[in-house]
């Protein structure tokens, strides 16, 4: 290998800065959606509802079933002392299937409280990144150390977040588009079946093109390290100033004798 053919420093450190980068983004990401665990207390109960429903048709032993597995599983993460806000949610959402599906009798009203929330969730995707700020921004931000500092500070990553906020819009509206009209035509198997068929496979693509859109931006600017090297910055500055005033009173001294 010639001296033209090996890589510069300048390019070696370039690769490694762009791994880290990537490293750190899938990090964040597996952090803020929960990873594999989260995906299955995700898909878990509305999958036990489903499973028991198409065997005996039993709308009470079905939803209690799926709340039961969904509190087992918060349960479990407290004992083990995980973070439980993935698990929280999913017992609030298999709370609310349960409700409405107690009151009106009907077994497809456990799946709509999550249809309703998926729909209002691509409107917010869509509608902040209209507006500029760009809910993907908002929940990740702080998981990278930036809070806010990428709507002024970096517009690369905010280009970044809102591609990522249209793209789970998008993805969740096609997710509704064919949710809602089974919610009227098709029975209530059918409905869980294609729900839970579609639980993962469109969380993943907007997973992904998150984490596309984001190993592509500029790395995210450390708020957290600034504050706290400015707080190190105003430290140095008062011992200095204060040295300086213990000193001034000696040299007077010196002066008068």
């Amino acid at each position: 290998m010639t001296s033209l053919d090996r890589p510069t420093t300048e390019e070696t450190s370039a690769d490694t800065s762009a791994d880290d980068a990537r490293a750190v983004t899938e990090a964040a990401l597996f952090e803020a959606f929960g990873g594999v665990r989260g995906m299955v207390e995700t898909v878990l109960p509305g999958l036990l509802f489903v499973s028991i429903y198409t065997v005996n048709k039993n709308l009470h032993m079905s939803a209690l079933a799926a709340l039961g597995v969904a509190l087992v599983m918060v349960v479990v993460r407290l004992v083990r002392r995980d973070t439980v806000k993935h698990a929280f949610s999913g017992v609030f959402g298999v709370g609310f299937g349960v409700v409405f599906a107690m009151m009106t009798g009907n077994a497809k009203d456990f799946y709509l409280p999550g249809m309703l929330y998926t729909l209002g969730l691509a409107l917010a995707y869509i509608v902040t990144a209209m507006a500029g700020v760009p809910l993907i921004g908002l929940m990740l931000g702080p998981v990278f150390k930036e809070n806010l500092s990428w709507r002024t500070r970096n517009p690369g990553r905010k280009k970044a977040y809102t591609k990522a906020s249209w793209a789970w819009g998008l993805i969740l509206l096609a997710k509704c588009a064919i949710l809602f009209p089974l919610y009227w035509w098709a029975d209530t198997t059918q409905l869980g079946w294609v729900l839970v068929a579609l639980k993962i496979p469109p969380f993943l693509l907007a997973v992904y093109l998150t984490w596309v859109f984001l190993a592509k931006a500029p790395p995210p600017i450390d708020v957290f390290a600034e504050m706290e090297a400015e707080e190190r910055a105003e430290e140095e500055r008062k011992a200095a100033a204060a040295e300086e005033g213990e000193g001034a009173p000696a040299g007077r001294h010196r002066r008068r004798s």
